[in-house]
């Protein structure tokens, strides 16, 4: 087993998926994720969605970095912050409010459950 794993989307066969429907606020969202490790209570891989914006709650730490795209995060207080390529972002457990993609978002991600 190799102790370096490179992150590409080539290297597993990707899971697809959409908001449930009570989650579900505006268009269709899908989901494509590439799961590159997961051990341990440990998740990382890629992300991508297309437009649309549904409710979210976190119960995990999860570490972003946006690579492509335009995405808006905003706390069910009402603070937006605007995701695009190059920002990285830690979100708590505990986090509650919506995800909008405005333009198909790709994302490296860590979770620790």
């Amino acid at each position: 087993m190799s102790h370096l794993i490179r992150l590409s989307r080539e290297a597993v066969a990707p899971e697809i998926e959409r908001p449930s429907p009570d989650r579900l606020i505006a268009g269709d969202p899908v989901h494509t994720t590439w799961n590159l490790e997961e051990r341990d209570g440990l998740f990382c891989g890629i992300w991508q969605s297309t437009p649309g914006k549904w409710r979210v709650r976190y119960e995990e730490w999860e570490y972003i970095r946006i690579l492509e795209g335009h995405s808006v995060l905003t706390s069910a207080a009402g603070e937006a912050v605007t995701l695009r390529a190059g920002d990285s972002w830690i979100i708590r457990p505990g986090f509650e409010g919506t995800w909008e993609v405005i333009e198909t978002t790709v994302k490296d991600y860590v979770i620790r459950l």
